[in-house]
């Protein structure tokens, strides 16, 4: 479904930069025409340059900008791909832990707490060390924000506090 999504907007920005380049062909073929048929004032000859100009830096700032936006993408997809694997982990070890969590309800024994205990406290350390290895991945990215989000919660690795 997302591919059919970015395959649409895609296209869909192939049509309007073909209609951009098709008026821009027109506009300049117009001016050549009434510049080819007749000697043009330099009040006239000013205003078709001006014109020219506008176009030009207008198409050219257009297609930077469409440009920059799709290499950056190219540049974070890898990022938030790793990211959304460890958000997914995350999430999975989570449910795991609540899992045991209602399970624990029928337990009786000390024993059994206790392994229940130590049971949710590796699924705790495995999150921690995820959640290390998804900032690492965003530090790449955003280095500065990553050290903000360090400082302000007094994050470390394993997530202890300091």
């Amino acid at each position: 479904m997302e591919k059919d999504k970015s395959d649409k907007q895609k296209n869909s920005q192939l049509v309007w930069q073909g209609l951009i380049a098709l008026v821009v062909l027109v506009l300049i073929l117009v001016i050549v025409y009434f510049a080819a048929r007749r000697d043009l004032s330099s009040l006239e000859s000013v205003l078709l340059q001006f014109i020219a100009l506008a176009i030009g830096c207008g198409v050219s700032y257009w297609v930077g900008k469409t440009s920059v936006k799709e290499a950056a993408e190219e540049i974070i997809k890898p990022h938030a791909k790793s990211a959304f694997r460890r958000l997914i982990f995350l999430y999975l070890t989570l449910r795991k832990a609540a899992n045991i969590i209602k399970t624990s309800n029928s337990s009786e024994s000390q024993e059994e707490y206790e392994m229940l205990f130590a049971r949710l406290e590796e699924i705790v350390a495995a999150q921690l060390i995820t959640a290390d290895h998804a900032l690492e991945d965003w530090n790449d990215i955003v280095p500065e924000e990553v050290e903000e989000l360090k400082q302000n919660y007094n994050l470390t690795h394993g997530g202890d506090e300091q």
